[in-house]
C-alpha cells in the first residue's frame, strides 16, 4: 500500500509539472574593452605633444547584450553600449550614457533581423568592417578625419534596420532614421543600404549612406539622426543640407595573409542656409594588408589617397596621402600590447570653418587628431598601448 501511494504521488507530481508552461531560455552578457596608449603627435595646431590617449586599437566601452528564445526559430534581442575615457572616467559623449549603441529587436533564422533604436548604419556594418579600420584601427588607419564614415564615427538615432538572412553568401540590409520634425519628414532623417558577399576567402561589400541635416546653425545640427565627424578635412562643409556616402570594399585571405582594398565617394551638398555654394566631393582609394606572423603576433599596414574637388573658389584642391602601420602582440586571449604609427601629408587648399576663407589643407591622421590638425603640411602619430577585453 505504501508503495502504491508513493507511485501515485510521483505520477501526480509529474502531471502537475507538465501543466506548468515551459519558459523560454534567455541570456544576458556583460562585456567590454579597456584601451589606453602613450601617444606622440608631431604637430597639433603648431606644437608637438606627448600624452595618454584612450581607445586606440579599439574604443573603450562596456555593454550589455541579451537574447530570449521566443520559439519557432525567433528570438528577441537587445544591446546597450557605453563608451568612456579610461583616463578620466568620463562618458565619451557628455550626457549620453549609451552613446555607442542602444537598440532592441527580433531575429528569425528564415525571415531576418529587425532592430530599432540608436545603431550603426548598414553602410558601416557591411563595408567598414572589411575596410582598413578593421585591421589597422580607426585611430590611425581611418581615412583622413574619417571623411567617408568607414569607422564608428557615425551612429543613427531613431532608426529602424532590417537585415536579411544569408542567402548564397549574400546579406542585404536597409535602415531608415526618422527625423522627427513635424511637417518636414525629410529634415534630419537618414537612409542607408548595403549588400555584402562572404564566400570562403573572399568578401565584397557595397554601401550607401545619406544624412540629411536639420540645419539652422554654423555646424551640422546635432539633433539630426546622423551626425558626421568634423575635422580640418571637412570643417568648411558641415553646414551642408545633406551628406552622401558611397563606398565599396573587398578582402581576400590567403592563409595567414589578408589583402584588402576600398573606394569611397563623399558629397557635401549645400542648401539655402549653407555657408558654401558648390557641392564638395571627396574621393578616397586605399589598400591594406594584415599578416598573422605567429598565433600571438599580427602586423598590418594601409595606404590611402584622398582627393577633394575643385569648387567654392578653390583651384588647387586638397589631396591627402596617408600611410598607417600596426603591430599587435597578444599576451592572452583577452590582453594585447600594440604599437601604431601613421604619417599623413596634405597638399593644396581647403575651406576654413567659416565656409568662406581658403586656407592650406591641414593633415589629420586617421580620426585620432580630428580636433588637433597639424599646422604644417605633414603629421606623424605614434602610439604604444594596451587593450584588455572582458
Amino acid at each position: 500500500m505504501r508503495h502504491s501511494k508513493l507511485f501515485a504521488g510521483l505520477v501526480l507530481a509529474g502531471l502537475a509539472a507538465s501543466a506548468i508552461p515551459a519558459f523560454a531560455q534567455s541570456n544576458v552578457t556583460l562585456y567590454g574593452i579597456v584601451d589606453d596608449a602613450l601617444t606622440y603627435s608631431s604637430n597639433q595646431n603648431g606644437k608637438s605633444n606627448t600624452y595618454l590617449r584612450n581607445g586606440n586599437l579599439a574604443g573603450s566601452r562596456w555593454g550589455l547584450r541579451g537574447t530570449e528564445d521566443l520559439g519557432g526559430g525567433t528570438s528577441a534581442l537587445f544591446q546597450l553600449e557605453n563608451g568612456f575615457d579610461v583616463n578620466n572616467g568620463a562618458f565619451s559623449s557628455s550626457g549620453v550614457m549609451f552613446n555607442r549603441q542602444a537598440f532592441v529587436g527580433v531575429k528569425n533564422a528564415q525571415a531576418g533581423t529587425l532592430t530599432i533604436g540608436r545603431q550603426y548604419s548598414p553602410y558601416y556594418l557591411m563595408v567598414g568592417t572589411i575596410g582598413p579600420v578593421a585591421y589597422v584601427t580607426g585611430a590611425t588607419g581611418a581615412h583622413p578625419g574619417d571623411i567617408d564614415g568607414l569607422d564608428t564615427t557615425i551612429r543613427i538615432n531613431n532608426s529602424v534596420t532590417y537585415t536579411s538572412p544569408v542567402l548564397w553568401g549574400v546579406t542585404a540590409s536597409v535602415q531608415y532614421g526618422f527625423g522627427g520634425q513635424a511637417g518636414a519628414m525629410g529634415k534630419g532623417n537618414t537612409f542607408s543600404g548595403a549588400l555584402r558577399y562572404d564566400g570562403g576567402p573572399l568578401s565584397l561589400a557595397a554601401g550607401y549612406l545619406r544624412l540629411n541635416n536639420i540645419g539652422g546653425g554654423t555646424t551640422w545640427n546635432g539633433a539630426s539622426t546622423g551626425v558626421p565627424g568634423t575635422s580640418a578635412v571637412n570643417q568648411g562643409y558641415v553646414t551642408a543640407d545633406s551628406l552622401q556616402h558611397i563606398a565599396v570594399a573587398g578582402i581576400y585571405t590567403l592563409g595567414s595573409l589578408t589583402l584588402g582594398a576600398s573606394y569611397s565617394n563623399v558629397q557635401y551638398k549645400p542648401g539655402a542656409a549653407s555657408l558654401f555654394h558648390d557641392s564638395a566631393i571627396f574621393n578616397t582609394a586605399g589598400v591594406h594588408a594584415s599578416w598573422i606572423v605567429a598565433p600571438q603576433w599580427r602586423l598590418a599596414a594601409a595606404y590611402s589617397y584622398t582627393a577633394a574637388s575643385k569648387a567654392n573658389g578653390i583651384t588647387d584642391a586638397a589631396t591627402y596621402h596617408q600611410v598607417s602601420l600596426a603591430q599587435v602582440y597578444s599576451l592572452s586571449k583577452r590582453t594585447s600590447l600594440y604599437a601604431l604609427e601613421a604619417w599623413q601629408h596634405a597638399n593644396g587648399k581647403s575651406i576654413s570653418a567659416n565656409g568662406v576663407s581658403i586656407i592650406n589643407a591641414g593633415p589629420v591622421v586617421g580620426d585620432s587628431q580630428n580636433s588637433t590638425p597639424s599646422a604644417t603640411s605633414s603629421q606623424f602619430v605614434g602610439m604604444l598601448g594596451i587593450r584588455v577585453d572582458f
